[in-house]
């Protein structure tokens, strides 16, 4: 049994594409294998099973790279999720189970050692059951402040005795110098283990490298591995750091070279503790279809539709969104609205026990009015896939079939009796809003292509021709990471590709 830790100098370097390229390459080559963080920090997740049968929370990174090893996810990827909330404040997951909120020497002094017992029972229960094991790291591995508690870096380089590969981005600047400054602060856990360096990110003539590399393994003992070249797989980002600018307007998406003029632009405001906005990427891979990233107070100009994605502080957010004034802009707005999770309880007229959720006192507060919905907070969470019969009206107008993806959230929302539910009894729509609690709702093809369609309507345009297909990114990463040498990691060879 194998496990590979990948490393990194810092956050950003590279190591979920790493990690999902190498489960692919391996499961191609018929080697079972699976994905594993520790620990994690984001405010993306999905819904995946938990070793005792429930539905629990994993970061969306351990979920892709799971499908990338061709198994089930389960929380066992992910044992450990900490998902920021603001004010230096997180939510602890431990198992896939929301256990509280909790400022980082909370967490620290109280419950990291049950979160390190978690990880290490997740971690075996997977070392039981599969071949090679590909664990991700997280930010850097020579955080000198942190190397007593580091759950993601040193303590499973300890408790997997994992061979590392280390991970820097020439992107940055400065790769030499942050490889060498990481081997040499690296703790003895993770210093003695490591196999190998790679360089990521990067663009050019690599040969123009080799007296750096030379020099590099000259003073270091340790061999680089390769260099990969700058060449984004496109798969789902971990966090809200990988999202354009925050203070200015920014497009993304798509065109393929469809004219300006054939073109839609989806808005989404910018919530300050935005989460799960990976919702948006199937949208953003249609060519015509441009994502636009607004700032709270910005304007809908040139907007031809919103969708308000999931948030990890609905209240706060709401709040944020009103003394922006953008509430009052998207009361006034005429083109289709989607609301997802969070972004459906804005939407609403009110959230009611809002001080659950919210980091003030405040009870109840007022929502933008555009779906006659309440949402009441309470403790209990609700984390489940799910599957919907689709009844489309309003922004979906004319989607059938069965609609399928998750839910994670707070609080319960009573609809009005005079609203739609195209997805199910807690769901809601009019003739220009639909509000839901499923997330991975446009990775369904026909509420994709209608709510596309409904966009062009209001555009008053034709839509363009064909949509394109939404291409998983697993062979791409798995092609990337062809480019090291992985020999010095002592991999089963499997099967030949052909």
């Amino acid at each position: 049994m194998t496990t590979i830790l990948v490393a990194g100098t810092a956050s950003h370097v590279g190591k979920s594409t790493v990690v999902a390229g190498l489960c692919r390459l391996l499961a191609d080559r018929g080697v079972s294998v699976a994905p594993f963080k520790a620990q994690n920090m984001s405010n993306n997740a999905r819904a995946v099973p938990t070793p005792d049968g429930d539905w629990g929370e994993i970061g969306v990174s351990q979920y892709v790279q799971a499908r990338a090893a061709g198994i089930t996810p389960t929380t066992d990827a992910n044992p450990v999720l900490l998902k920021p909330r603001g004010d230096g404040e997180s939510q602890l997951v431990i198992d896939g189970e929301a256990v509280g909120h909790y400022e980082a020497r909370t967490y620290y002094d109280d419950h990291w050692e049950h979160a390190r017992s978690a990880a290490r029972d997740a971690y075996e229960r997977l070392r039981d059951e599969y071949s090679v094991i590909v664990a991700e790291g997280a930010g850097s591995a020579a955080e000198i402040n942190l190397q007593d508690r580091d759950l993601a870096n040193v303590e499973t380089a300890r408790f997997t005795d994992a061979s590392v590969l280390l991970l820097g981005d020439i992107e940055r600047g400065g790769v030499f110098a942050s490889l060498y400054g990481t081997l040499e602060l690296a703790p003895e856990a993770i210093r003695e283990r490591i196999a190998g360096v790679a360089i990521t990110k990067f663009r050019g003539d690599p040969t123009l490298l080799e007296d750096g590399i030379d020099e590099l393994e000259a003073r270091t003992g340790v061999p680089v591995l390769g260099v990969l070249p700058y060449d984004d797989p496109g798969l789902p980002a971990e966090d809200s750091l990988s999202l354009p600018a925050g203070d200015q307007r920014a497009v993304v998406g798509a065109d393929d070279g469809v004219p300006e003029a054939a073109t839609v632009t989806v808005g989404v405001p910018r919530l300050p503790h935005i989460s799960n906005f990976t919702d948006l990427e199937p949208l953003a891979a249609v060519p015509g279809v441009r994502i636009a990233y607004l700032p709270l107070d910005g304007t809908l100009d040139r907007i031809d539709g919103l969708v308000l994605p999931g948030t990890k502080n609905t209240v706060d957010d709401l709040l944020a969104l009103c003394e922006a004034g953008l509430d009052e802009a998207i009361r006034t707005f005429s083109g289709p609205i989607v609301g997802l999770c969070g972004g459906y309880q804005l939407l609403g007229e009110r959230i009611t026990n809002a001080s659950v959720e919210g980091t003030g006192d405040t009870e109840t507060v007022a929502g933008v009015s555009r779906l006659p919905v309440e949402t009441r907070f309470s403790e209990t969470k609700r984390v489940e896939q799910v599957s919907v019969p689709v009844d489309g009206v309003g922004p979906i107008d004319g989607a059938t079939g069965t609609a399928s993806g998750y839910e994670i959230h707070m609080g319960e929302t009573s609809v009005a009796a005079s609203a739609h539910r195209p997805l199910g009894p807690d769901s809601a729509a009019t003739q220009d809003v639909l509000g839901t609690y499923l997330h991975g709702l446009f990775e369904n093809e026909q509420i994709r292509s209608a709510f596309v369609d409904a966009l062009y309507a209001h555009a008053d345009r034709d839509r363009p021709g064909s949509e394109r297909s939404v291409q998983t990114p697993f062979d791409d990463a798995a092609a990337l990471v062809r480019e090291l040498d992985l020999s010095a990691l002592d991999l089963p060879a499997g099967r030949s590709e052909s």
